[in-house]
């Protein structure tokens, strides 16, 4: 750990689960002098206080930016046209804006605009999260060993895209630069689309008879669980990922209805092979998410717990 911190003045816009996280990591690893945590929600603002995790507190989100070297969006996906029209004229010369959305042609087409040309916006995407939300539920080492995805423009300043890299990088996490529309792509399939599955499917159990929902929910087996986990992410943020990534949705869905549809016609036809080649195939790529160290996340208090890869949260 260095003595100087990264940046002198960092503002957290959004003290969700990803938000007040980076806070705790930032003190942790000393890369901010000073830390600034900002919330519209009033209540957010007095439960941050109370966790004592930034050095100001405040629901003024233009005033939060003031003075400010980087300022770390934590918005759902839907407000960043809204918080870049006022945030924009409140920046500092030379200051550095990045974001955490798991969406990035949208949000850079959203906020840029808004950006001042003496100023630098650096889109990034840690892929970290727990089903939990709120203040409380952050911890520091929730980005250690995760990949955070940087997706600069090419006209992007250099330098800035260091300071992101540093940030995260003094987060614990590991650094991928990708363009934004191959980015929304990966993610529809890797992130999008089984939030997608899980919601219906959890979904389904719900229109269930009640005593036939009663004994799913009883005796749920892992896949289940792991199922009604993905889906008690934040619905805000993901109606608004579903409705600013449509088009790589919608394509991945495509694919994935066939794919759906050809095993659905080898369970009818009992073609036995189809099923047993499709599932050695499918284990495999399983054993290479576990050889990469994405197969378990990281509980409060940075207890490694074996699971899913964990979901995307505000």
């Amino acid at each position: 750990m260095s003595d100087t911190p990264l940046f002198e003045k960092i503002t957290i816009i959004g003290m969700g689960l990803i938000g007040s996280s980076i806070a705790r990591a930032a003190r942790k690893g000393n890369l901010a002098g000073k830390i600034i945590a900002a919330d519209i929600d009033a209540d957010v603002c007095s439960r941050v206080k109370k966790l004592g995790i930034a050095d100001a507190v405040m629901s003024d989100i233009k005033q939060s930016v003031a003075g400010s070297d980087l300022v770390v969006l934590c918005v759902p996906v839907g407000a960043f046209a809204e918080i870049g029209e006022e945030i924009g004229p409140a920046l500092k010369s030379g200051a550095v804006v990045t974001d955490v959305g798991s969406v990035k042609k949208s949000i850079v087409e959203a906020f840029l605009p808004w950006v001042p040309d003496s100023c630098h916006f650096v889109p990034g995407h840690p892929i970290a999260g727990t089903e939990h939300s709120g203040p409380e539920a952050g911890f520091a080492e929730l980005f250690e060993g995760r990949w955070c995805i940087l997706t600069p423009g090419a006209d992007t300043d250099i330098k800035a895209v260091e300071k992101v890299t540093k940030l995260w990088e003094g987060c614990g996490s590991l650094i991928e630069i990708m363009d934004p529309e191959h980015h929304d792509l990966v993610l529809a399939i890797t992130s999008h689309l089984p939030h997608l599955i899980a919601y219906t499917i959890v979904g389904t159990a719900d229109e269930l008879g009640d005593d036939i929902k009663s004994e799913v929910i009883k005796f749920s087996a892992s896949g289940f669980r792991d199922f009604t986990r993905i889906a008690a992410s934040n619905p805000v943020m993901w109606r608004d990922v579903f409705l600013n990534n449509k088009d790589a949705v919608l394509e991945i869905l495509q694919r994935f209805s066939e794919d759906l549809t050809a095993l659905q016609k080898s369970i009818r036809r009992g073609d036995g092979k189809y099923l047993f080649d499709t599932f050695t195939r499918t284990r495999a790529i399983r054993r290479e998410v576990i050889e990469q160290g994405q197969a378990d996340y990281r509980a409060p208090g940075g207890v490694v717990q074996a699971g899913t890869p964990p979901v995307s949260q505000d």
